[in-house]
């Protein structure tokens, strides 16, 4: 005994184990609660920092220096060059779409590669591995190493020759790593990495072609800030268009995924947590229900109110620390599993993951949980007379206001520790808002339901006149029942928005209808050959051919208040069009799939002031208006164009669609070439088109052909992964909504005991008692469809369209069904749960009364 007369903490433990199941029967739902919530955020966390870290550390050798300068349709000038050399070493080289061919005659094999051509200091960071184990550096003379996939489309093999262009080249190895490969982003076809002077010998680099000029440098001073030889760079070549790179966002498109798929990963571990502390309310309180008769007991031989607190803190606490410890074990071994759902999108390493920080975290998060919402039914417990705890059954007991401080403190804590462990404060914070908001919604929903049960008139049916006395009686579960019901369903809505929105984005965003082949480098001299060439074997083929060349916008706005890009010191929401060099062209005529909304478009014939028609997202992230210009970097040069029009893209279709669209007269003379969409019929030969592949590849050696439906299948294939991540993710809410389920109702079978005897000794049938928990469960869990409906997809809309901006694109036939089986399953386990109470025995269970 302590000194104030009440138990120690050694004396409350020993009484605790005691009493404490091994198997922690009564105590599982805490377990389970504790554990998916914990698991789900060991999981996330080691995920996200593991990506996180190996982004971070490996910088240099993803983007294959300290910094990248790239530029489009030229070389760096002797001067450009110079600057460069100056912060370190300097490695340069090109990249082109191309078209590598194998064979002879009609025995020759055509496909489009991505041509990758470095020089002799290349990589600057890493190493390339080949098949064989080889670690060695850049091909030399007319070696090339090749992608697999590449080899597979030529039917060749290592030691084999191909022709690029007209470039006789010989297969030297299979690519197995190429340590630059993320940062080169989304491909259009397999690579084939040669030496610096392929392209140029290949005849592949004429004036106008669509080619990239990549160099990279590895700083002298390892301590060189990339940002600021960023700026110096563009303030010595204000009009050169470089578009950079660093070690510090080697992959933008990465970060951004990964930024995306942890704040997702994260509002799921949040919910599942939510979820998981209404089990647990719901589990600890069906469990010192079931221990009223000890509790009674251990008052009766003088243990105080306190006392109490201590042996269930520790029995609770101890389940709470196993659950927690099982979630972060099963999170660590889990982690690899996510990891290979993101293969090939994210740089993620294999084996296990232990992450310090993050298995920390989640454990905080799992203990302050356990301790918020365990919180509440412990100080019922303690502040009631042994004959009140003995009468529960038919006494509930009140509520006490202190349990109402203890969960607030424990909430704002887990509160203060999302917000301070977050990169999105506001998202997380908005969340939290809303998932009380949310409780709130649900306890006003219940004592709605409760008053208008009280309210309605007693249905003649018996069964269903119980139902809905049982709804309303005093010490009715109602309130418990229809917050666990309610984020249970709206798991299931979430989980099936989700799935489905995902769904919709790869239907609409990778079009099953598009052009066969685009065709880019076409001459403008040679269009008409180019036309004829592949009329003569597809007589009914669809061909468009447009002008490209690439420009960067320098300068916008009114034309003498006009604003310098190189003077932003961060690009407006939504500018994207600033961001370096883009695709951009001239046209007579309104680009098919566009519509002019605001101005007029010029006439074929307009010789004056150069115009342009620009986009309307980007006319709205920078403020544009008709009569404002625009400064355009071409090849080096600038030239000032005034914005004629404004115009709507559909930017879902597959055909060319261009931000910036020029007059004629404002930019043809600039050395460009053509690209070209085919589309041919239905039911066409293949090896016609086969046939046409290597005509194409023969007549124009520098074009390159794209077959559509290789990158149609790589598009849905990264779309498919993440859908795939995420839907492993939403799987942890909806197991936590169905332990809670359960749980919520194994504690109403725990108070229906004595309501089910005494119906049961007044003559009602089994059929009769399993019939009225349906219909009780039936008429809760159909007023609460509506709302499980509204807070699950609010929830999936946030994420789909805030975090990966995807369109909102649900499939509400999926949503409602999976709904229905939401209340199908929640029938399921009232019939399960209920059909223990067919088995008390009415005489024992009246003795105790």
């Amino acid at each position: 005994m302590s000194a104030a007369g009440g138990l120690s903490w050694s004396a409350a433990w020993r009484i605790a184990r005691r009493d404490l199941n091994a198997r922690f029967r009564g105590l599982r739902l805490l377990l389970v609660c504790i554990f998916l919530g914990t698991g789900a955020l060991a999981a996330i966390g080691s995920l996200t920092a593991a990506i996180e870290r190996e982004l971070a550390s490996s910088g240099q050798v993803l983007l294959g220096g300290d910094l990248e300068v790239e530029v489009w349709q030229r070389d760096l000038s002797p001067e450009e060059q110079d600057a460069l050399a100056e912060y370190g070493t300097m490695s340069g080289g090109t990249r082109l779409q191309a078209m590598a061919t194998a064979g002879d005659g009609d025995d020759s094999r055509a496909a489009p590669i991505e041509l990758k051509a470095v020089d002799d200091r290349w990589p600057l960071y890493g190493s390339l591995t080949l098949a064989d184990g080889t670690e060695t550096g850049a091909p030399t003379g007319t070696e090339a190493y090749l992608a697999q996939g590449a080899l597979d489309r030529l039917e060749i093999k290592v030691g084999d020759t191909f022709t690029v262009g007209t470039a006789s080249l010989r297969a030297a190895g299979v690519i197995e790593n190429e340590p630059d490969r993320l940062s080169e982003g989304f491909q259009l076809g397999p690579t084939v990495l040669v030496a610096e002077s392929v392209p140029l010998d290949g005849g592949l680099l004429q004036p106008g072609s669509l080619y990239q000029s990549k160099y990279r440098i590895a700083f002298n001073d390892v301590s060189e800030d990339p940002e600021a030889v960023e700026e110096a760079l563009t303030e010595a070549f204000p009009n050169a268009g470089f578009d950079f790179r660093s070690r510090d966002r080697a992959s933008p498109g990465a970060d951004r995924f990964v930024r995306q798929m942890s704040d997702f990963l994260t509002l799921v571990g949040l919910a599942a947590l939510v979820i998981a502390g209404i089990g647990i309310a719901g589990g600890v309180s069906s469990y010192l229900d079931a221990r009223r008769t000890s509790i009674a007991t251990l008052k009766v031989l003088g243990a105080s109110s306190r006392d109490i607190v201590r042996i269930y803190s520790l029995q609770i606490g101890v389940a709470a620390l196993i659950g927690s410890a099982a979630g972060l074990a099963t999170g660590v071994l889990i982690t690899p599993l996510l990891g290979s759902a993101l293969e090939g999108l994210l740089p993620v390493e294999g084996g296990f993951v232990i992450e310090p920080a993050p298995l920390l975290l989640a454990g905080a998060y799992g203990l302050l949980v356990a301790f918020a919402f365990a919180a509440a039914p412990l100080l019922r417990a303690r502040s009631y007379p042994a004959m009140a705890l003995m009468r529960s059954r038919i006494v509930p007991l009140s509520r006490d206001k202190r349990a109402l401080v203890a969960t607030g403190l424990g909430i704002a804590a887990i509160c203060i520790l999302a917000l301070i462990t977050t990169d999105q404060p506001l998202l997380s914070g908005g969340f939290l808002i809303g998932a009380g908001g949310a409780l709130i919604v649900l306890a006003g929903l219940g004592l709605l339901i409760q008053y208008i049960a009280r309210k309605l008139p007693r249905p003649g049916n018996p069964l269903l006149r119980s139902a809905l006395s049982n709804i309303h009686r005093p010490g009715a579960p109602t309130g418990a029942l229809v917050t666990a019901l309610g984020f249970g369903l709206a798991a299931f809505v979430l989980l099936a928005a989700i799935q489905s929105a995902i769904d919709g984005n790869i239907q609409s965003r990778v079009p099953r209808e598009a052009p066969d082949y685009f065709v880019l480098d076409v001459p403008v001299e040679g269009e008409e050959q180019f036309s004829t060439l592949i009329t003569d074997r597809f007589p009914d083929a669809m061909i468009r051919t447009v002008p490209t060349m690439r420009g960067s916008v320098l300068a916008y706005g009114p034309k003498d208040d006009m604003v310098r890009v190189a003077d932003l010191e961060e690009l407006p929401e939504g500018a994207w069009v600033l961001r370096g060099e883009r695709g951009i062209t001239y046209s007579d005529d309104v680009p098919p799939g566009n519509s002019v909304s605001e101005g007029e478009w010029w006439d074929a014939a307009h010789d004056g002031e150069g115009l342009v028609s620009i986009d309307t997202d980007f006319a709205e992230a920078v403020d544009l208006e008709i009569g404002d210009y625009l400064t355009v970097g071409i090849l080096g040069t600038e030239r000032d164009v005034r914005i004629a029009n404004i115009r709507e893209i559909d930017w879902e279709n597959m055909g060319f669609n261009f931000t910036l669209v020029f007059s004629r007269n404002a930019i043809s003379d600039a050395p460009h070439n053509l690209s070209a969409t085919i589309d041919i019929a239905d039911g066409a030969d293949p090896s016609q088109q086969g046939a046409l592949l290597r005509d194409l590849v023969r007549q124009f050696p520098s074009s390159s052909v794209v077959e559509v439906g290789e990158v149609l299948t790589e598009a849905r294939t990264i779309l498919q992964q993440v859908s795939l991540a995420t839907l492993a993710a939403a799987a942890v809410a909806v197991l936590a909504g169905l332990a809670v389920l359960m749980g919520a109702i194994a504690a109403a079978r725990a108070a229906r005991m004595y309501d089910t005897v005494v119906l049961r000794v007044l003559g009602a049938s089994r059929r009769q008692v399993l019939m009225m928990q349906l219909a009780e469960y039936g008429l809760i869990a159909l007023a609460l469809a509506g709302v499980a409906l509204a807070l699950g997809s609010g929830l999936a809309w946030v994420i789909i369209t805030q975090l990966f901006e995807f369109d909102w694109l649900p499939n509400w036939g999926e949503v409602l069904a999976v709904l229905g089986l939401g209340l199908f399953i929640v029938l399921a386990f009232a019939l399960g749960g209920s059909l223990p109470l067919l088995r008390a025995k009415p005489a024992q269970a009246l003795r105790e009364l």
